[in-house]
């Protein structure tokens, strides 16, 4: 059925009507060509994207006041062409007009013919960081390839799941799952990728076991890729790249072993893979970047090799310890979490240090590029955690500045779901709450409301699926 909206050509037509304004005369305010102007008003010729974007800002009107009419000149007062369409698709996502994009896909695809090119365009808007409408994009692919066992569908649930993940640690880990179902079926470059990801969630989760199970699969794999490189004398242009050089994933990998071990307390077993990530004596290539990555994983195993001493409870390499990243700014702040957790564990006076280092106590997100303790979501749950270690710490010694931190801690726990800190601090709390003061009782029962009203709202939520 054809829509009785006003025509985009009707708006121009009345305009120049109250403008008292020719052909000729909006030619030459517009740039368009007179006849062109002359056949789209006589409906003769259809409206290009360039058109539409002059007409517009010849008539003084804000630049996508058009879109949704234009919707209807694509697919019902023309016929839709994707040389029209696309440049509308990416201006459209640029103005956040997901409404017209819903509205252009839907007609698409229901022609399946389409599902390429909504796909390429999905991919560029996901690298200028267009992700509401790269999402969009991606869904409706996905919806309209899922009886195909195809690449492509596997690559928009890989980019489903980047996109979605955020600070709420229960949807990371539905994420997680519903990815993970499709990582094999991806290029052997993404699967890189994929796993490096898909780590960062289990690693904020204290998944451990899931953990050393992806961590051993990109190692696996990337040294497989990147033996048959060495082997071969050139690379296929068309070759899809990962984010970062293959010896890159090595390295990592062997990195976020050695986390796996020093959680579980087999520090013998990290020191060991430390040693591997240190030495990058192997890798080919011999550039800036390779330096500069090695040079990164040396720092980290020097600093590791002392945090292993501290957390196996020799305390006589706490100082060194500190001393070393007191030097690294961008690493202090996972250093007092360390250091605060170990002094809980062996009962150390470690206030100095505190002091030392207050500044660094409020969270931070300009940390370090790599590394698989600087990743976003990791960081919240280690803040979290690191809050409710400081409240342990003050409170061992009755002393009142702990109900402050537990405070904190639960509030951030909150913030990302993080539901076993928040019982933690729940336990805590209860166990020193003569401690409290009467406004710091009514911040907690707050919080708790707020906790419970969530919890209820993610309950209402799942049964909607069911």
């Amino acid at each position: 059925m054809v829509p009785t909206r006003t025509m985009i050509r009707d708006a121009l037509a009345m305009y120049l009507s109250q403008k008292g304004m020719s052909i000729n005369q909006f030619s030459r305010q517009s740039g368009i060509n007179s006849g062109t102007l002359s056949r789209i008003l006589s409906g003769q010729q259809p409206i290009a994207m360039d058109h539409l974007e002059r007409i517009t800002k010849a008539m003084d009107l804000p630049e996508d006041y058009f879109y949704s009419l234009y919707v209807d000149e694509c697919f019902y007062y023309s016929s839709p062409t994707w040389r029209r369409l696309r440049p509308f698709l990416v201006r459209s996502a640029a103005l956040g007009r997901l409404d017209c994009i819903e509205q252009v896909v839907q007609n698409l695809l229901e022609n399946l013919v389409y599902a390429p090119m909504l796909f390429e365009v999905a991919e560029g808007l996901f690298q200028e960081g267009l992700w509401q409408a790269a999402e969009l994009l991606y869904k409706n692919v996905s919806a309209s390839e899922k009886y195909q066992n195809s690449e492509r569908l596997a690559v928009c649930q890989y980019r489903l799941f980047r996109i979605a993940i955020g600070d709420d640690q229960t949807r990371n880990l539905q994420a997680a799952h519903l990815f993970e179902c499709y990582l094999d079926r991806l290029n052997e470059a993404d699967q890189l990728d994929g796993l490096k990801h898909l780590a960062h969630v289990y690693v904020s989760m204290h998944k451990w076991h899931k953990v050393d199970e992806l961590a051993k699969e990109m190692l696996q794999l990337a040294t497989l890729r990147y033996n048959l490189q060495r082997q071969s004398d050139r690379r296929e242009d068309n070759e899809r790249k990962t984010e970062k050089p293959l010896y890159f994933y090595i390295l990592y990998a062997q990195l976020i072993l050695s986390n796996v071990c020093e959680e579980i307390g087999d520090y013998p077993s990290a020191l060991d893979w430390v040693s591997l990530y240190m030495d990058g004596s192997w890798i080919q290539e011999d550039n800036e970047e390779v330096k500069r990555t090695v040079a990164q994983f040396q720092d980290w195993g020097t600093a590791n090799k002392l945090l292993y001493r501290v957390m196996a409870g020799q305390y006589e390499a706490l100082s060194a310890y500190v001393e070393y990243i007191s030097e690294r700014p961008d690493e202090i702040f996972i250093a007092l979490y360390n250091i605060i957790s170990s002094a809980n564990r062996y009962d150390w006076n470690v206030d100095s240090i505190l002091e030392r280092f207050a500044s660094y106590i409020p969270y931070r997100t300009n940390l370090a590029e790599y590394g698989i303790l600087h990743n976003k979501q990791v960081i919240a749950n280690q803040y979290a955690r690191f809050l409710a270690e400081m409240a342990f710490y003050y409170l061992h010694d009755k002393r009142k500045e702990g109900i402050r931190f537990i405070l904190q801690s639960l509030e951030s726990s909150a913030r990302i779901n993080n539901e076993s800190n928040i019982l933690k601090c729940v336990d805590l709390f209860e166990q020193h709450r003569q401690l409290a003061d009467e406004e710091e009782k009514e911040q907690y029962k707050l919080l708790i409301r707020e906790v419970q009203d969530s919890h209820e709202k993610k309950i209402v939520q799942a049964s909607s699926f069911l």
